[in-house]
């Protein structure tokens, strides 16, 4: 658990700096993509999923 941790913070530290330099690459997206998979295996994932699944219903809920 303490492995993966300390993976999804350097990923984490990877994404913020190649989104802040403003030119997303391929590379950059792959980094991106592994972030996703190791949060997914971390406690966080129900709590982002829920937070996710509430965002998109109050988004649904808005009307133009």
């Amino acid at each position: 658990m303490a492995i993966s941790i300390s993976v999804v913070l350097l990923l984490l530290i990877l994404a913020v700096i190649f989104m802040r330099n403003g030119s997303l690459k391929v590379s950059h997206g792959l980094v991106c993509m592994l972030l996703g998979f190791y949060l997914a295996c971390t406690s966080m994932a129900p709590t982002i999923h829920s937070g996710l699944d509430a965002t998109a219903d109050l988004v649904s809920s808005l009307r133009p």
